[in-house]
């Protein structure tokens, strides 16, 4: 199935209150209700208003100052599932997370990392767009530690703290992940590529090659692979849509460390091709 959430993603509005955008709070879930660790920690996640004001001051400088997609809760959402839904087909694929492999944890251990990593990865978008990956780790270190009180132990919670600020920085270009699942949270944040991600500026008038492209894809489907794990299949409705896969989705693949395990597939869906523009000036 396409990953799909209902929460719509509207242009930016002028002068809108804090308490405005509180009003409309996107709310973080998961389908994979077999995780209790996961799940405990996703309810402290939702009850994280720190964390909430972070993603909102993230979208601001991301959507409203730099004329960027989304890189609020929306979009860190998505990831999440996605990152979750490929941890688990690996696992069911016999693939060993490296929590599991080095701290002798289990895939729910994994699934936390995993989560959390997606959640928190843009978090220094709240700062500043340069360097936010890094700065993703400052902002994050206390928002982990609180959010796994009382699921784990202080040393079990250490170690997960370093697992997940890891994956964060791991995900920026030219990272370099040194575990499964920061290659999942990788992968995850390059699939977060549907046409809504595009929508504002492209509707803005902001004719790019990213914006063009993202628009031309239509849905991502994650399912079992047949000669690999995983099985990315991918809808677009032009031609354009390569773009995200061959510069964008190719570049986050390479080094993740997830290259063994997924085959990718794209298909022009119609017999003709959706025009996406009309005309395109410098």
């Amino acid at each position: 199935m396409a990953y799909e959430f209902e929460v719509p993603i509207e242009p930016p509005e002028e002068r809108r209150t804090i308490a405005d955008r509180f009003a409309h709070r996107v709310r973080i879930n998961l389908p994979d209700k077999e995780n209790p660790k996961l799940a405990a920690v996703i309810d402290a996640v939702n009850r994280d208003d720190e964390l909430y004001a972070l993603w909102t001051a993230a979208n601001v400088n991301a959507m409203e100052r730099l004329g960027m997609t989304d890189h609020g809760p929306v979009h860190v959402k998505i990831v999440m599932n996605i990152a979750v839904k490929l941890l688990r087909l690996l696992v069911e694929q016999g693939v060993e997370p490296s929590v599991v492999r080095n701290y002798g944890m289990t895939p729910h251990d994994a699934g936390v990392v995993v989560a959390l990593a997606a959640l928190l990865h843009d978090l220094g978008m709240s700062i500043h767009r340069i360097d936010h990956e890094a700065m993703s780790l400052y902002v994050a270190q206390e928002i982990i530690r609180r959010l796994l009180a009382g699921t784990y132990d202080v040393p079990t919670a250490t170690i997960l703290r370093s697992e997940v600020l890891h994956a964060i920085i791991a995900h920026r270009s030219g990272g370099k992940p040194l575990t499964l699942e920061a290659g999942i949270v990788r992968v995850a944040d390059a699939l977060d590529m549907a046409k809504g991600r595009s929508r504002i500026p492209f509707q803005a008038g902001s004719a790019s090659i990213h914006s063009v492209s993202a628009q031309a894809i239509e849905a991502v489907h994650i399912e079992p692979g047949e000669k690999k794990a995983v099985r990315l299949s991918i809808e677009m409705s032009n031609s354009a849509g390569l773009f995200q896969l061959d510069q964008l989705f190719r570049d986050k693949l390479a080094g993740s460390g997830l290259e063994p395990y997924i085959e990718l597939e794209a298909q022009i869906e119609g017999e003709t091709e959706k025009r996406l523009l009309r005309t395109f000036r410098i």
